[in-house]
């Protein structure tokens, strides 16, 4: 497909008799960050590494640009450039030096290898540190020179793996906005088990656990897979919880504060009317009253098939007091 840069077909490998990728297909494409998202064993590394060339897979096929990884593994490549969990630097040399390696390892031309580096480092926000020694940096800009090196090649596809691991919130937003402007010209596949960092960055989600795909579309599809099955009210004058417990449908009750309740239920949408006809009926002086929106993190659980219990205290345990 023309507005594709990479297919994953069929996948699966085992590292002896443990399987850590299942039979998993998904595309990238050409422009864009896609999110591979899973809890930390789920098999994104493995995936990453698979793509990169890194190993070979038991069973599939990996294409990059038509390019078949595993028949042609140096032209593919050629089209893509790596950060992997862990840097990998060469704490002893400046910016510079480390760089002008990294554009001999990738095959730069020597009357281009100057260019390469002026524009890497500048997409980088690293360009007034080139005589400076990578230890004497700071892990942000360790990061950075890290990225650098990932597409000082002008490469098709950028992977990174974990790519804000270890960062302070500072230089985690510094990152971020690094690789959104990095994804602008070319695709770009991120790795993280972090639901705030895909939320952060992300425009499409693939998400695996236990080696298996258990979702693949956009971020919005991702933020309303889970229908909302929770409301919050506000009340004056609070009813007990066998009141609550008494209305059709309404399966939880948890108190966040004495007047503010979460109400877990079963049925649809319309549970917001019979809600707000039993306040009505008992004078619970209803003020305020919303469907809660499924946070990233509990579509995360149940995608994962793992269960969150909501915040604030379970009303079983006010009718057992």
């Amino acid at each position: 497909m023309e507005d594709t840069i990479a297919r994953i077909q069929n996948l699966s490998h085992r590292y002896s008799k443990d399987w850590a990728v299942k039979d998993i297909s998904f595309s990238i494409q050409n422009r864009g960050i896609l999110g591979l998202l899973g809890s930390n064993g789920a098999g994104k590394s493995t995936t990453m590494n698979i793509l990169c060339g890194v190993i070979n897979q038991t069973q599939g096929e990996v294409y990059i640009d038509n390019i078949n990884v595993r028949e042609n593994p140096v032209e593919a490549k050629k089209l893509i450039g790596f950060l992997p969990q862990k840097a990998p630097l060469h704490l002893e040399l400046t910016v510079d030096e480390y760089l002008t390696h990294c554009a001999h390892m990738r095959s730069i031309p020597k009357s281009e290898i100057k260019d390469a580096l002026e524009l890497a480092k500048a997409k980088c926000g690293i360009s007034h540190f080139s005589k400076r020694v990578l230890k004497n940096l700071s892990g942000g800009y360790q990061q950075r020179v890290g990225l650098a090196q990932a597409i000082i090649h002008n490469p098709k596809l950028v992977v990174l793996d974990e790519p804000t691991n270890g960062l302070d919130p500072n230089q985690i937003l510094e990152v971020r906005k690094l690789i959104r402007e990095i994804a602008e010209d070319r695709a770009v596949i991120l790795s993280t088990h972090i639901l705030s960092e895909v939320q952060a960055t992300c425009d499409n989600i693939v998400m695996i656990e236990h080696g298996e795909i258990v979702f693949a579309d956009t971020l919005y599809a991702f933020n309303n897979y889970i229908e909302p099955n929770t409301l919050v009210m506000e009340v004056d004058l609070p009813p007990t919880a066998e009141d609550l417990y008494a209305i059709p449908g309404v399966t939880d009750v948890y108190f966040i504060t004495k007047n503010k309740i979460r109400l877990q239920f079963s049925t649809g949408p319309d549970i917001t009317k019979t809600v707000i006809q039993a306040s009505m009926v008992h004078g619970w002086a209803l003020s305020e009253i919303y469907l809660e929106k499924s946070s990233l993190d509990g579509i995360f659980a149940q995608l994962s098939k793992k269960h969150p219990v909501p915040a604030g205290k379970p009303a079983q345990e006010l009718i057992n007091q």
